[in-house]
């Protein structure tokens, strides 16, 4: 999985929206932040409508893994990919989404992967994991440097056509907002739902790092919400309480000592070595085609 996340190339110095020096680039260059989106995932599967256009897409009946490592490589071209390359990668995503519209069968409502309102939900998820997973393994960030990830990630939430006024301005009042979209009653496990669930406690054979996404998993059950951790029917006792919590204290611990290709995720990594003056195999096209992605034509 994390290999296949190889995004950027040398780009002639342009090095995207973001670039080596802003607080997305810090954050999502970590492995263990990208384990993060296990959690993302479960989050937007919890959300009914959400799961019914993943559904439509036939997430589960094809090789559900490429699909979610499709997803992968779209989503973070758009923090490591030249201009160009996050130009095209929004521009997939939009498109892939416009097709996507229905009614959901489990709840009866309409549908819509273009709904602003999903569109930032998703979006929510993303962001709020991104920072909680960081928080939890890396620890860098303080307030301030959280609030400017939300600031920069809301040019990534604008390509995918969120409108700006939507996005809650800052961190707390985006999480006080996917609080209520839980007490409104939005949310709902669906068999999609655990389908995805089931993705990560019991990877396909293909899924690359196997061994470690059982593991992952369970960070990723134990950090949900706890009325949404309910839904899944993972009850988090004392005893797995401090399970986690240790699991989470040694991964900060170890994780500075941990060679470049297991702490840092491809694109970030290939961009550092080049920084150093190595000579960096062009793995951008390989990868991206390996999963059937054409970006800027």
């Amino acid at each position: 999985m994390l290999d296949t996340l190889a995004v950027v190339s040398d780009g002639g110095g342009d090095y995207g929206y973001f670039g080596p020096d802003s607080v997305s680039w810090q954050v999502h260059k970590e492995v263990t932040v990208l384990f993060g989106g296990a959690r993302a995932l479960l989050m937007q599967a919890a959300h009914p409508l959400v799961i019914a256009g993943a559904g439509q897409t036939g997430l589960f009946e094809r090789n559900p893994w490429k699909r979610l490592q499709r997803t992968l490589i779209l989503t973070y071209t758009l923090t490591f990919g030249t201009k160009a390359e996050a130009d095209a990668a929004a521009e997939r995503i939009n498109e892939l989404h416009a097709r996507i519209n229905g009614t959901d069968p489990v709840t009866g409502l309409h549908y819509d992967a273009l709904d602003p309102h999903l569109l930032l939900y998703v979006h929510a998820c993303l962001v709020d994991s991104a920072l909680l997973f960081e928080e939890r393994t890396v620890g860098a960030l303080d307030d301030a440097g959280r609030q400017r990830f939300h600031e920069e990630q809301m040019l990534a939430a604008e390509m995918c056509l969120v409108p700006r006024e939507m996005i809650p301005p800052t961190v707390p009042a985006l999480r006080a907002w996917m609080a209520d979209v839980e007490d409104r009653g939005e949310l709902l496990v669906t068999d999609n739902a655990r389908r995805v669930a089931d993705l990560f406690l019991d990877p396909p054979r293909e899924a690359e790092w196997r061994p470690v996404l059982s593991g992952v998993s369970r960070l990723a059950f134990a950090t949900l919400p706890p009325l949404v951790r309910e839904m899944y029917g993972f009850p988090l006792g004392p005893a797995r309480q401090a399970s986690v919590d240790a699991a989470f204290a040694l991964t900060r611990v170890v994780r500075p000592f941990l060679p470049a290709k297991f702490r840092y995720l491809a694109p970030y990594d290939m961009w550092r070595r080049r920084q150093r003056g190595e000579i960096v195999p062009d793995q951008v096209g390989d990868a991206r085609r390996s999963l059937g992605i054409r970006l800027g034509g």
